[in-house]
């Protein structure tokens, strides 16, 4: 089975999730923001193998630590889109200028596309690309546990922010209306910030893209 650990890092209170396979202990951190003594702590607790990083989306609170990371393990980067690259060629100045550590460029051994699978020990995600946030957004998911890693592309009761520079809000909401809710109302997700939700609780009551909106 996927088993799961939230960790926020970063001032910007990022969800960065370990995931593993409770089979094999191979494990995987999505969206690693920064904080990496944490990180690291928490993989070794749990006495798992770090076998990859997984990235949603290029903003440095999501990829703050991974090139760091990906140097010092020799750990394969899967993801985002290839369309988030200049938010990559951009992190050292965006990091510079939000007050977070020094942020390495890198580059993905795997871009991303929609339809695409990642592997973790005997476990595989799927992969969604939903873009509006960035252009390059990707979401995993894991059907047998009807788990989602969302990234900002979605929020209990909010979505992501579309004003940065490759967002577009009509692009983020027709992400979530037409690639994530498909998935079932009973997905669990694991949003980029704050807590969890279901898709079935934001199709409901949340205000930028429940059904009530759009009938």
């Amino acid at each position: 089975m996927l088993q799961y650990e939230i960790i926020p890092v970063t001032p910007f209170a990022q969800n960065c999730t370990l995931l593993w396979c409770d089979s094999t202990g191979e494990a995987a951190l999505v969206d690693a923001g920064g904080d990496i003594d944490r990180l690291m702590a928490a993989v070794s607790k749990r006495a798992l193998a770090l076998v990859k990083l997984l990235v949603t989306h290029a903003h440095v609170d999501h990829v703050g630590a991974v090139g760091q990371l990906h140097d010092q393990g020799s750990l394969p980067i899967e993801g985002p889109g290839r369309a988030d690259d200049y938010w990559i060629e951009a992190l050292p100045a965006v990091a510079q200028q939000y007050g977070f550590p020094p942020a390495r460029k890198f580059v993905p051994d795997r871009w991303l596309v929609d339809g695409d699978e990642v592997f973790l020990g005997e476990e595989v995600l799927q992969v969604l690309h939903c873009p509006g946030h960035t252009p390059g957004h990707v979401v995993f998911y894991h059907a047998a546990s009807k788990l989602a890693c969302v990234g900002d592309v979605l929020f209990a009761g909010s979505i992501g922010r579309s004003d940065f520079p490759g967002g577009d809000g009509p692009t983020l909401i027709r992400s979530i209306r037409e690639h994530l809710f498909p998935l079932g109302d009973e997905v669990r997700f694991i949003p980029g910030h704050g807590p969890m939700s279901t898709l079935g609780a934001e199709r409901q009551s949340n205000p930028f893209v429940a059904d009530a909106r759009f009938a």
